[in-house]
């Protein structure tokens, strides 16, 4: 018997060898590379007549991508078995680690049997097992239990995990990146699940999914009764997979779920579809006739992009639902109108080029479909200057639009302009900022008579139009010490001047939700859109102040304007602008630490001091408990007939209390606080709840688990969500 001591190995090579002083190199190989075994050791013996290698003290074998440490390794080369002990850790080529007290190999160091042994997997899973067996790749383990939780607290102490499978016989396939249970059953909390039998998971750490049944979906809602949706996940390949989810219902019609997912050298795309045959809600209240017709209700949609080069892609996205009602009585989405667009860009760092096409699907119980514009196409294209000799930056731009209904009124519109900003600092400190526009539109209209607003409607036929302003501003910043911090005063005067423009011969089409706020106080253009133009010269004013100390941020923004000229408005009304003086708005925003986060916009009557605007949005507390509070009141007194600015009150709660480590209570509510002196067409009257939220969540390293109720109170017609109650089951850690 011959020994060595803390000596780098080579097993494999011929007997006679042994007796040989060994290289201190381990990567000694024979001819053929395939019959190397690799090891290190603190001690070596070998048993010239039974042909036994016993190594002892921190042993280390590799053969082929396979790995072996041990206490001890006993290799019989007659027979190509290893037997190892004491704190065993076999790793495979995929990173997969298998820890026993005792393990029986062959001279591969990848076939052969372990008992009690914990199966460490790359994707961060365990298996602890009574006994395994591998053959090639594949691992099966007898009595066994799965879960990627956590097993020990931070403070080492044993803790059970959060859920778990546990399984007559497990199978871990490395090259299907799947792990398969036969009579598999999940365990929540150390209790067993009955009738949630588990055949499968996928244990990829990248780009993962396998082929089988998810995890399902439980909910109760008072117009489906009870909901049971169990997805199938199909995947194709790694850039390609399928989801089917069927739903059963208690008291509608079961219904298909599908989505689709696809990933190419251009880019990405998704589809999507969810049908079912059953009552179709009639969306009309007035309707003395309850609708009992049956028929097929649907709902699709799909988004994509492809990147063709550098500098061109194509952008699309559709959502199209057979009638109105169906998105919500199924829970798809509480969205009352669905957008499809697509859009072709350009895009380098001076200029840009889009063409695009929209279209809209009215849900509102008043929305008339064939009167809903569809915008097509829709082209905009834009350069960026810099001319060398007169400085600052020049933007030209051209736009086409064409705006079609079935019934009702068709524009279509087009221009060009140019836009010249320098902006200078004087030795002072002012800031400068010099505009010049110009613009020249052309527009045409046909029936323009089926446009129920008149200020929306234009004249028929072809019209033209020249834009021009000039505009100048100056800020003057002071900056020093105050209350502890640095505070930052900064007076703003602006003048724009611009020549009389027509507009009521103009239709509007994108520019009438104007309203006078902080965003666009300074604006050139106070109108959104481009159908209208505020044509009167005017004199804009204002200060903004902000104050920062350690943990405490507070900025502010309060201004006017003036209007030069006397000549009646073109802006409706109580929007603030209708006046030579136009009503004070500002915004008020206030940080302290990451506790307090307030902010309040305002609209003040320049003539009795009323409040035209109070928005409030305040959130106080730490990520994990909190509360916020969304207030808006918009008392402008607009006349109903325009309906893109009716008056509205609404109040928003939210709230989240952690109150265990794991465990958190949330909520929320929409309350519509709008009266009828408010506007006239609303059913509030004065409180009326739009939806609420309860609910309770569980969250920890690789579960989450929820039960919520939610109701709606919206309606369409004869429909109503009425109350849902939610079960959500999310199990981290199963690769799909």
């Amino acid at each position: 018997m011959v020994w060595w001591s803390a000596l780098p190995m080579v097993l494999g090579v011929p007997a006679a060898a042994i007796a040989q002083p060994a290289e201190p190199d381990p990567a000694t190989v024979s001819e053929e590379s395939g019959d190397v075994v690799s090891f290190t050791a603190d001690q070596v013996s070998y048993d010239s007549e039974n042909e036994l290698v016993t190594a002892a003290g921190a042993v280390r074998m590799s053969r082929d991508g396979n790995y072996l440490a041990a206490d001890r390794v006993t290799w019989n080369r007659r027979s190509g078995e290893v037997r190892a002990e004491g704190n065993v850790v076999v790793v495979n080529p995929e990173g997969d680690k298998l820890v026993g007290d005792s393990v029986v190999l062959t001279d591969s160091l990848r076939d052969g049997s372990i008992d009690n042994l914990l199966v460490v997997l790359e994707s961060g899973g365990r298996i602890a097992a009574a006994r395994g067996t591998r053959m090639g790749d594949v691992t099966a383990l007898d009595n066994a239990i799965y879960s990627p939780c956590p097993v020990t607290t931070e403070a080492g102490c044993p803790r059970n995990p959060s859920w778990s499978i546990t399984a007559a016989q497990v199978i871990h396939d490395p090259a299907r990146s799947q792990v398969r249970f036969h009579g598999g059953r999940l365990r929540l909390f150390g209790v067993t699940v009955p009738l949630l039998p588990i055949f499968s998971i996928g244990t990829a750490a990248q780009g993962g999914g396998v082929t089988g049944w998810l995890v399902p979906d439980v909910s109760v809602s008072s117009r489906n009764g009870l909901e049971l949706a169990i997805p199938y996940y199909r995947r194709f390949a790694p850039n390609r997979d399928l989801t089917l989810t069927p739903h059963l219902y208690t008291k509608s019609g079961p219904a298909l779920e599908a989505r689709y997912r696809h990933l190419n050298r251009l880019g990405a795309f998704q589809v999507g579809a969810f049908g079912t045959y059953s009552r179709i809600d009639d969306p009309d209240p007035d309707d003395p006739t309850p609708n009992t017709r049956r028929g097929l209700r649907a709902y699709f949609e799909g988004n994509g992009r492809a990147q063709f080069n550098p500098l061109w892609s194509l952008t699309g996205s559709f959502r199209v639902a057979t009638d109105k009602t169906v998105t919500q009585r199924y829970d798809i989405t509480r969205d009352d109108r669905l957008r499809s667009l697509v859009n072709a860009e350009r895009i380098t760092p001076d200029s840009y080029i889009s063409i695009a096409g929209w279209a809209f699907q009215g849900l509102r119980v008043d929305d008339v479909q064939r009167r809903i514009p569809i915008a097509l196409p829709a082209i905009d294209a834009r350069l960026r200057l810099d001319p060398p000799m007169i400085g600052g930056g020049i933007e030209l731009q051209a736009n086409s639009l064409s705006i079609l209904r079935i019934d009702g009124q068709d524009t279509q519109r087009a221009f060009v302009s140019g836009r010249w900003d320098l902006r200078r600092l004087t030795p002072w400190g002012q800031q400068l900022l010099f505009t010049a526009f110009a613009r020249g539109d052309v527009y045409h209209t046909v029936e323009s008579e089926t446009t129920e607003v008149p200020i929306y409607r234009g004249t028929e036929g072809w019209h033209t139009r020249g834009i021009g302003a000039l505009a100048a501003e100056a800020q003057w910043p002071f900056v020093g010490p105050a209350f502890g911090g640095f505070q930052r005063l900064v007076p703003r005067v602006q003048l724009v001047l611009t020549p009389p423009t027509p507009n009521l011969s103009i239709p509007n089409e994108d520019a009438r939700a104007v309203d006078l706020e902080d965003s666009n106080l300074f604006a050139l253009n106070r109108f959104p859109g481009h159908d209208r133009w505020e044509d009167a010269s005017r004199v804009t004013y204002g200060l903004d102040w902000a104050l920062d100390r350690p943990n405490l941020s507070i900025s502010t923004t309060v201004g006017q304007s003036y209007r030069i000229r006397r000549r009646p408005a073109i802006f409706p009304e109580g929007t603030g602008l209708s006046d030579r003086f136009s009503d004070f708005v500002g915004r008020t925003r206030v940080r302290y630490g990451r506790l307090i986060d307030l902010t309040h916009r305002f609209r003040v009557d320049k003539g009795n001091l009323a409040v035209r605007r109070n928005e409030v949005d305040l959130t106080v507390g730490t990520e994990e408990t909190y509360a916020q509070i969304g207030y808006l009141r918009l008392n402008r007194d607009i006349s109903a007939e325009i309906e893109d600015l009716h008056d509205k009150e609404e109040l928003r709660l939210a709230g989240r209390v952690k109150f265990a480590r794991y465990w958190s209570l949330f909520g929320a509510t929409v309350l519509d606080l709008t009266g009828r002196d408010e506007d006239p067409l609303s059913l509030a009257d004065g409180f009326e709840p739009v939806r609420q939220r309860l609910g309770i969540a569980y969250e920890d390293e690789c579960l989450e688990l929820g039960l919520s109720w939610r109701r709606d109170y919206e309606r369409i017609g004869d429909f109503r969500k009425g109350s849902t109650f939610a079960l959500r089951i999310a199990l981290k850690g199963l690769g799909r």
